[in-house]
């Protein structure tokens, strides 16, 4: 449980750290987040927004797709479809082809609007007409200039402009290498360059005093081009279970994606309708075929009886006559409609041999009342599976499985189809050979009556023969026309497509400022905490406990004051509190002993050993105790330098039995009992004469006269004379700066220092305040420290004062 409740608190203290770390740099976040936001502005503004307009289709898949045959002889002839085939012909090519000829999206306009050029759909105070029946340039930019004074300015320029013929809805081979063009014309003039021919026309839109200030432009778009841009809807069944589909296309103009998806649900519906109407105007275009025929026959037939009955004079026939002639003609009607059935099954035969890949012009035997069941089952069946192969052509090639599988039936059904019409026709000319006969039979009868009556009666069979096939014909006709005038479209708009009810999908500004927003938090995370994982100097307490279980034995602030003196000159400030907090936790080191002799030493130059040697002798001077500061750094001395005070006296001529003790100790003059000792000339061998003997004899000497003693030495990353000192001491501090310390030299030397077995201990160096060591500092050593939080509650003299740099000098030091 113990370990337990340890590990929830380093966890909180984890938190702590990082929320400490990340206040460090606030005006990253700061910075980050306006320049974020700003661009989501800048980009939600230049952006061209994308709308998403919407329609349905209700796809009626219980049908069973009657053909107009349907009405006649009580026959469906259609395909039955399924959602994926029409999906399918809904996205086909031909399709959307035929919507944007039907559309005018040849000419697109538009208007400079600041940094953005804006299409003009349907709002331009001008209109370009073209003459289409001439090869025009696409996709050449003119630029537009409309003049007060009735007139307007062109100018064009581009290269590799391509020539396109709208009549064949082609581009032509070669293209203009480059265009520069310009001139002034007036409205309604004929422009004839050898890039294109149209005119300029204003229209009701036009507004003299706003449009004459503003740049207009135009091009002409070729088909190919147009379908790129437009045939980029999807289309989904609103679920699994309905058989609606939802149609969606996006773009810049919501007006015009509505006119798209209207105008190819409109022409979706109409090819339908034309697909059922196929059948009936095949049927009435046959019978126009046939009543041409017929109707010149009738005629000569009917002029010839007229003309009979004027020249003769005739007179009734007997009651037994009249039958014969009766029974004569209803077996002439008969025949006259099975020779009108005869044709049309060799046509149909002969068609089905020569046109089997376009059965859309197929006659339906019910049209012409033929009731055979199984030939309209046949026919049907065929017409199935051609309309099935080409809706599977739609989305697939011929080599598909599913296409070749129907390509079998199909050659298997029109092989039974041929056999079954093959017996019919046979069957057909027995029934006529048969009627021939009865006929012949009863014209003998008729032979017995007189040449007058029976040239009579020739006539009226031939006029009657023609009639009967005529009135058939005529009847069979008008049936399929009110088949036709009844058909509906098999399927239905639901919802039209409404720019008004259109939802903008790019760009989503809410969510753009959303990102920009973690943007903005993120950068700056991403920032610190990568500039601390690639980090190879020591930041924190914990980095240094990962490396070494020396004892960390204080913390000191970072200086802001301009002076090294800093506990001298201001004894009651922050930072010289936490120099007494070090001379506390060195009173437990050294276990209340009177007298003490401190070396201070550090990995490499600039790490604050001498500063934190002057500050610690002058705080245990102003203790009351005897103290004194050697500056052991023979080869660089710069004590004298913070104090004023001379080196030609010092350790390195005492060393050398130049000058004696006395000689040697000057004052400091800032602070009481606290005495200094200098380095004195550079000698050429330091090493040689910090090891002799006149050093030991030194430090007693010193021992005698002073209750603290304090060394600065040189770099123990650099040379070994802080090692050679330490056989002399009682407390050996060595300085970590932050943000200063190299991480894997300060592990290298501790590491010596730990395999030697020399006592030594930690001290952190020129911490800031902020969270970027620990929580803050202190650690609870030490007198008044606020836990990370702050620190004094007022009680330091430098609270409340501003001895940092300005603004914008921390934010340009802290990047």
């Amino acid at each position: 449980m113990e370990n337990f409740q340890a590990y929830q608190q380093e966890e909180t203290i984890d938190l702590k750290a990082l929320f400490f770390k990340f206040t460090r740099f606030w005006y990253l976040f700061a910075i980050s987040i306006f320049i974020a936001l700003l661009v989501a502005f800048l980009f939600n503004k230049y952006t061209k927004p994308v709308y998403e307009v919407k329609t349905s289709v209700l796809v009626k898949d219980d049908k069973t797709k009657m053909d107009p045959s349907a009405l006649l002889g009580g026959l469906g002839l259609s395909t039955q479809q399924n959602l994926q085939n029409e999906i399918g012909i809904l996205m086909s090519y031909s399709l959307s082809d035929r919507v944007v000829k039907s559309l005018d999206f040849e000419v697109s306009y538009f208007e400079e609007d600041g940094f953005i050029k804006k299409e003009l759909y349907l709002n331009s105070p001008f209109t370009v007409e073209v003459d289409y029946n001439r090869d025009q340039a696409v996709n050449l930019l003119y630029n537009i200039k409309l003049n007060s004074d009735g007139t307007f300015s062109l100018n064009a320029e581009g290269e590799n402009i391509s020539q396109y013929n709208y009549l064949k809805g082609e581009p032509l081979e070669g293209a203009k290498e480059k265009v520069n063009y310009s001139g002034t014309y007036k409205f309604g003039e004929w422009i004839n360059n050898e890039f294109n021919r149209f005119k300029v026309v204003l229209n009701e839109k036009f507004d003299a005093e706003l449009h004459t200030a503003t740049q207009f432009s135009f091009n002409l778009n070729d088909y190919q081009s147009l379908l790129r841009t437009l045939r980029g809807f999807t289309i989904e069944p609103i679920n699994r279970e309905a058989s609606i589909l939802e149609i969606s296309l996006r773009g810049n103009i919501k007006e015009k994606s509505a006119d798209f998806l209207n105008k190819l649900t409109e022409l979706y519906l109409q090819r339908g309708l034309e697909k059922k109407n196929q059948i009936a105007d095949n049927t009435i275009e046959f019978i126009d075929r046939q009543l041409i025929d017929i109707q010149d026959s009738l005629t000569r037939a009917e002029i010839a009886l007229q003309d009979f009955q004027t020249t003769n004079e005739l007179m009734n026939l007997d009651f037994q006559s009249q039958q014969v002639f009766d029974y004569l003609k209803n077996l002439e009607q008969q025949k006259a409609e099975l020779m009108v059935k005869s044709k049309y099954y060799r046509s149909l035969q002969q068609y089905i041999q020569v046109n089997l890949d376009e059965l859309d012009k197929l006659v339906a035997p019910s049209a012409m009342g033929i009731e055979d069941p199984l030939l309209n089952r046949l026919v049907q069946e065929l017409v199935n599976l051609s309309s099935q192969k080409a809706e599977q052509l739609l989305t697939t090639t011929d080599k598909h499985p599913t296409v070749v599988s129907i390509e079998s039936q199909i050659v298997n059904t029109k092989r039974t189809l041929i056999e079954n019409i093959n017996n019919i026709i046979l069957n057909s000319e027995i029934a006529l050979n048969d009627l021939d006969r009865r006929i012949g039979d009863l014209e003998k009868e008729l032979n017995k009556l007189p040449i007058t009556q029976r040239l009579l009666l020739g006539y009226q069979r031939k006029f009657h023969l023609n009639d009967a096939i005529y009135t058939f014909l005529m009847q069979k006709r008008a049936e399929a026309q009110i088949t036709k005038a009844s058909n509906l479209p098999d399927n239905e708009i639901l919802d039209i497509a409404q720019s008004g009810l259109s939802n903008q999908v790019f760009p989503k500004k809410s969510l753009n400022y959303t990102i920009a927003l973690l943007l903005g938090l993120l950068i700056p995370v991403g920032y610190i905490l990568g500039r601390d994982y690639l980090n190879d100097k020591i930041v924190d307490r914990k980095e240094i406990e990962k490396i070494t279980k020396l004892p960390i034995v204080g913390q000191v602030l970072h200086n802001t004051k301009d002076t090294q003196l800093v506990v001298a000159e201001s004894p009651k400030s922050s930072i010289s509190e936490s120099f007494r907090s070090v001379r506390t936790n060195i009173e437990y080191l050294v276990k209340g002993e009177e007298k003490s002799v401190i070396l201070v030493t550090a990995d490499m130059v600039s790490a604050g050993k001498t500063f934190v040697s002057i500050n610690l002798a002058s705080i245990y001077a102003m203790y009351g105790k005897k103290t004194v500061l050697l500056g052991f750094d023979l080869r660089k001395p710069k004590i004298y330098q913070d104090f004023g005070l001379t080196n030609t006296n010092g350790l390195s001529t005492y060393l050398i039995n130049k000058h004696s003790l006395k000689d040697i100790i000057q004052p400091s003059g800032r602070v009481d009992n606290f005495d200094l000792i200098m380095a004195g000339p550079v000698p050429p061998n330091p090493a040689e004469l910090i090891a002799s003997d006149r050093c030991k004899t030194l430090f007693d000497e010193l021992r005698e006269q002073y209750d603290y003693i304090i060394i600065d030495t040189p770099p123990v990353g650099l040379v070994t004379d802080a090692f050679l000192l330490m056989k002399h001491t009682d407390v050996n501090l060595f300085i970590v700066r932050q943000n200063y310390t190299h991480k894997k030299i300060f592990e290298s030397i501790v590491k010596d220092i730990e395999d030697r077995n020399i006592p030594m201990n930690i001290l952190v160096n020129d911490i800031r305040m902020g969270g970027g060591y620990g929580y803050g500092y202190g650690y609870g050593y030490g007198y008044g420290y606020g836990y990370g939080y702050g620190y004094g509650y007022g009680y330091y003299t430098d609270e409340g004062k501003d001895n940092k740099p300005g603004f914008f000098k921390r934010l340009l030091n802290k990047i």
